[in-house]
């Protein structure tokens, strides 16, 4: 622990990747953990069927039923120690800011402002056929009474901006992403498998370009073998730094110095 606090202080450049499983201790199930979202089928479909963009296009109300329960109930979700803590360490000035593969909003409840959505936000939707915006408080009341989405002025058919399996991340997210990953000085990965392409091979651009990196997740890792310390239990690891974290200065440019 003494070896990350000190990364943590002399890494000038810090960027985090967080996973499913930073999200579990806030009482969301993951996705490929032992009793993750992908290990049960729902009325007889895999939840990857589910999450497909051309499944979603055909049975757009199976795919609203499923995320009732899902997607539309994020506000009884509270961000966790390890959000709370990257928020104080954001605040602080300590790290640049967070990519995620989550799509939960809880680092953003967290405190941390610079939150980069790979898999895209359910903050937001729009109609597939005119485009209109809509946000995730209006959409989510319908989705709750067991209706479908559909716009207020053309009644066609309202998609999350999330990334459905069948379709492409976006540009602009990930080439950034392999560029601050590539810049950073140390990479902190938390609660991921690393399983899914491309958003899983980022954290190379640090290790191929001189930064270190830190592991935290329950299973094993692809890239484990890279990484300068390896942990396996995230709220140990967070309830042991957060003490800490509470007692460092913000530095200079840190957001805490700017508004005051």
């Amino acid at each position: 622990m003494e070896t990350l606090k000190s990364l943590l202080l002399k890494s000038e450049n810090i960027v985090v990747f967080t996973g499913a499983g930073v999200s579990t201790l806030s009482g969301i199930r993951d996705f490929r953990g032992k009793d993750g979202l992908y290990k049960i089928n729902w009325n007889g479909l895999s939840v990857e069927e589910i999450l497909s963009i051309d499944f979603f296009l055909s049975e757009p109300g199976l795919f609203y039923r499923w995320a009732k329960g899902f997607i539309y109930q994020l506000e009884k979700y509270e961000p966790n120690i390890v959000h709370l803590a990257l928020g104080r360490l954001f605040q602080k000035g300590f790290i640049r800011g967070v990519y995620t593969q989550n799509i939960d909003l809880l680092h953003q409840k967290g405190g941390v402002r610079q939150v980069w959505e790979l898999h895209g936000s359910p903050a937001t939707h729009h109609c597939l056929s005119c485009g209109k915006t809509y946000t995730y408080d209006t959409i989510a009341p319908v989705v709750q009474a067991d209706a479908i989405p559909h716009c207020t002025i053309c009644k066609g058919l309202i998609k999350p901006d999330i990334v459905f399996y069948g379709e492409q991340l976006n540009k602009n997210i990930l080439n950034k992403a392999y560029q601050d990953m590539s810049e950073a000085h140390l990479a902190l990965i938390l609660g991921s498998s690393l399983t899914v392409q491309p958003a899983a091979g980022l954290p190379m651009a640090t290790y191929y370009h001189g930064g270190k990196i830190v592991m935290v997740n329950a299973n094993e890792t692809p890239l484990d073998r890279y990484a300068q310390l390896r942990f396996s239990d995230l709220k140990d690891v967070f309830e042991q730094l957060s003490p800490w974290i509470e007692t460092l200065n913000p530095k200079n440019d840190s957001p805490s110095c700017q508004v005051r």
